[in-house]
């Protein structure tokens, strides 16, 4: 496979993590490799099977968690894997309101399902934010992903001609208890593959997360070609799922692929979007009998038949979240037609009616600021971070608007917020010197100026004057520094120009009133405003 690259070098406060620092995990995450933890716990997601201890049902990922959560929730809160974030607080809050909301509503059987949902919810977020924290880990997290789809393509090619999951059935003749076959009547000629998962949806959609993250994440990092058949590679993947969610997923992360390479040079290339985003809204609701919401799932389908269906699931369930908007209703079964099935495809539309509106608000919340505080942070364009970063943004805005569609529980639910928990890393981290100031794709930025050098000592014919007594000594030029692309504050103006030993901010020696030791060209240079940065 072509990922085979040593990763990018760490800051020294990563190798060598000072007080207040970043205190590693373990030894083993300071290289370039996977932690053991997080590889633990991808395995045992890949794993298709579950078994019962008593009366609990567990899972190979459910044992990793078991034995982590504890440790790494106290390490979380203590600041052991950067500050606390306020995703952090939402979602421990979100599942503190889940554990009250089944306590009101299913009191014999909250133990067993909050501690199962904690499990793979809170526990999947934790081993994110523990285990990835640099460059270098999150590339060998993307690499692990296509490892994994790459593999399971020729599986999925049988599966989608002779509806026939072999993977499942391999398990089964092990003596393990494998997730059912799920049939389905094929789709532009193909069955649905689910391949080692419960359902088609979540295969689709796990695949899926690999389409940005391949091609914009890896940028720099791997070949342009490679990432063409890597992102080929995610996108067939995605397709052999034949799931209308996963697609959808897929084709957002190729428009805000495009988006960005056509519009590259426009600096508000996304606010401009969001704006077009709003228009449309705004067209779409005045136009239409429906709202926004409504038309955009009737159209994220394969059959006018299912997204009929699922709008009247929509109408009914916002229903039964206004009738039960604080509680919600836990496992309770939800009120409908008798004619009405009682799947749900929103993942958001079930957290306001099984939590109630405070624990949706909670998690769309923690979501929601997580997205923001990643997207907010400036780092020079075309740099690994930078293209790791955008990478991840494209995953989740995709994902966002999936999840109206689609329901995802057990495996791909933890997994979901385990990759988000993964690119938190992104809101902290300062990379080194040199890697902002140089593209990923090496070479110098354009624009970029040549660093001035001055000489180090007096020429000859200066050096005679001197002596002749022509001329009054003059010390001799330091050289000057590289310029650098940041503009100085001017409490940094003030303190290098301070003597020796004074403290910052304090008088420089030059006597009150008699004005600036600079000539007057001098001072309109130091007024004039800095070069604006160009990319």
């Amino acid at each position: 496979m072509p990922f085979r690259r040593a990763g990018p070098r760490m800051s020294a406060t990563e190798e060598h993590p000072a007080a207040g620092g970043l205190a590693p995990l373990s030894p083993a995450t300071t290289g370039t490799g996977l932690p053991a933890i997080a590889l633990l716990y991808l395995l045992g997601l890949m794993m298709p099977f579950d078994f019962s201890i008593g009366s609990l049902a567990m899972s190979p990922s459910r044992i990793v968690l078991l034995a982590v959560i504890v440790p790494l929730m106290i390490n979380l809160f203590t600041g052991k894997y950067g500050r606390v974030l306020p995703a952090d607080i939402f979602f421990t809050l979100h599942m503190f309101w889940v554990g009250v909301a089944l306590a009101v509503n299913n009191p014999d059987r909250v133990v067993q399902n909050f501690g199962a949902t904690a499990l793979e919810f809170l526990g999947g977020y934790v081993v994110g934010r523990a285990c990835i924290r640099t460059p270098a880990q999150f590339i060998a997290l993307t690499r692990f992903l296509l490892w994994v789809i790459a593999l399971s393509i020729p599986f999925a090619l049988i599966e989608a001609r002779t509806d026939s999951a072999v993977v499942l059935e391999f398990f089964r003749k092990l003596g393990l208890n494998a997730y059912a076959d799920v049939h389905h009547e094929p789709r532009v000629g193909l069955y649905r593959a689910q391949v080692n998962f419960s359902h088609p949806i979540h295969y689709g959609l796990f695949c899926s997360v690999a389409i940005s993250l391949a091609f914009v994440g890896l940028r720099g990092a791997i070949s342009t070609f490679r990432r063409f058949i890597l992102t080929g590679m995610a996108v067939f993947a995605t397709f052999l799922s034949l799931s209308s969610g996963a697609l959808l997923a897929a084709i957002l992360q190729i428009a805000l692929i495009a988006w960005d390479t056509i519009f590259q040079k426009l600096r508000w290339r996304w606010l401009l979007l969001i704006g077009l985003f709003c228009l449309a809204y705004i067209v779409v609701d005045s136009l239409s009998n429906r709202n926004p919401i409504q038309v955009m799932m009737s159209y994220a389908t394969f059959s006018a038949q299912t997204a009929f269906w699922r709008a009247i699931i929509f109408e009914y369930g916002m229903k039964n979240v206004w009738n039960n908007e604080i509680f919600g209703l836990g496992l309770r079964d939800w009120d409908r037609p008798y004619w009405l099935l009682s799947s749900l495809d929103n993942f958001w539309l079930l957290m306001a009616m099984r939590y109630g509106i405070p624990g949706f608000v909670l998690i769309v919340l923690g979501y929601s600021s997580a997205l923001f505080q990643v997207g907010r942070r400036k780092f020079v364009p075309l740099t690994l971070v930078s293209n790791l970063r955008l990478g991840w943004m494209f995953t989740f805005l995709g994902l966002s608007f999936t999840l109206v569609t689609v329901h995802i529980w057990e495996v791909v639910y933890s997994f979901v917020f385990f990759l988000m928990g993964a690119g938190l890393w992104l809101i902290y981290y300062e990379p080194e010197e040199a890697a902002q100031t140089a593209p990923a794709d090496a070479g110098p930025m354009r624009g970029s100026p040549a660093p001035l050098r001055a000489p180090a000592a007096l020429s000859r014919a200066a050096a005679a004057r001197i002596q002749s007594g022509d001329a009054a000594p003059v010390a001799p030029v330091a050289p000057v520094a590289p310029v650098s692309h940041e503009p100085l504050a001017e409490s940094a103006v003030s303190d290098a120009a301070a003597p020796e030993g004074a403290a910052p901010g304090a008088d420089s020696g030059t006597p009150a009133g008699s004005g600036s030791p600079f000539t007057r060209f001098s001072q309109e240079k130091q007024r004039s405003k800095p070069p604006r940065r160009r990319y």
